[in-house]
């Protein structure tokens, strides 16, 4: 099967980090240190340099705007990001469940005859 090269996603890793630092309106060192920081990770070439999603813009903008608006700290800012990829994932848990147990009920509902 080929891959078609564009059909990228939000999560594709695409810009370099000149491109990421001008796109989300910071310095690219400032992208470097929010990486060692594990506030954005963004890919890595085979060369090791960086490459940025969609999603890392948006993110790194939302650490700005954290930290320049709300006046959060980068460890708080890095905590809020950490609760809230961990509120997507039990939010995506929880639709995978409810779906689960609405494929349950049916079968359940099939399999008895009725009256039972």
């Amino acid at each position: 099967m080929d891959a078609n090269y564009f059909d990228l996603s939000d999560d594709t890793p695409v810009y370099v980090i000149s491109v990421a630092a001008q796109l989300s309106g910071l310095h690219p060192q400032t992208l470097r240190q929010y990486d060692r920081l594990g506030l954005v990770s963004p890919g890595r070439t085979a060369g090791r340099g960086r490459l940025y999603s969609t999603r890392d813009i948006i993110q790194l903008r939302e650490v700005q705007r954290l930290s320049q608006e709300e006046g959060i700290n980068l460890a708080g800012i890095k905590r809020i990001l950490e609760l809230e990829n961990e509120a997507l994932r039990l939010r995506e848990e929880v639709h995978r469940l409810r779906a689960e147990m609405r494929m349950v009920r049916a079968l359940i509902r099939y399999e008895l005859p009725p009256g039972a």
